[in-house]
């Protein structure tokens, strides 16, 4: 569904990228543990459920051997696991483990203590505005990426122009 809006969203887009840009640096803090890569991949798992693949490796921008190796390395640690796509037992979905929930929620928190203590040198009206922003936004953004994510991979990992079978 598409949102008519008569406001010019160039600007708010262009400042929304760089707060994001800010944000994920200020974030970043010393050498993590999982590359934004692997967060994203994570993140998608816990979204959307069970992928192919090819699913990840186009959700995030990369090749499907660049994907291939990360998931490998995510399974050694224990944080994804791959089993048989019950549609196609040639096919592996990659799933999120506990474990790698763990390690989602943990990079999480982390990264919200270091965004509040960015947040704590602002003043208080400014960070009521931002909160009041991130309240009215967060929802309809969070809803409209989900479905996006669900409707280009059908919901199972498979794009939807995959064919199943």
């Amino acid at each position: 569904m598409l949102y008519k809006c008569s406001v010019d969203l160039s600007r708010p887009a262009s400042d929304l990228l760089e707060l994001v840009t800010l944000v994920v640096r200020g974030a970043a803090g010393e050498r993590e543990q999982l590359s934004l890569t692997a967060v994203a991949a994570l993140g998608s798992l816990e979204r959307c459920g069970a992928q192919r693949v090819t699913a990840l490796a186009a959700a995030e921008g990369v090749s499907q051997p660049a994907m291939t190796q990360l998931i490998h390395r995510l399974e050694h640690r224990g944080l994804v696991d791959r089993t048989s796509d019950p549609a196609d037992g040639r096919v592996a979905l990659v799933s999120l483990t506990a474990a790698g929930r763990r390690a989602l929620a943990g990079r999480r928190q982390r990264n919200a203590e270091r965004i509040a203590g960015l947040l704590a040198g602002l003043p208080d009206r400014d960070v009521q505005s931002l909160a009041g922003a991130l309240s009215a936004v967060l929802p309809g953004l969070r809803e409209r990426i989900t479905a996006d994510a669900i409707s280009r991979h059908g919901g199972d990992g498979r794009p939807e122009d995959e064919e199943h079978g």
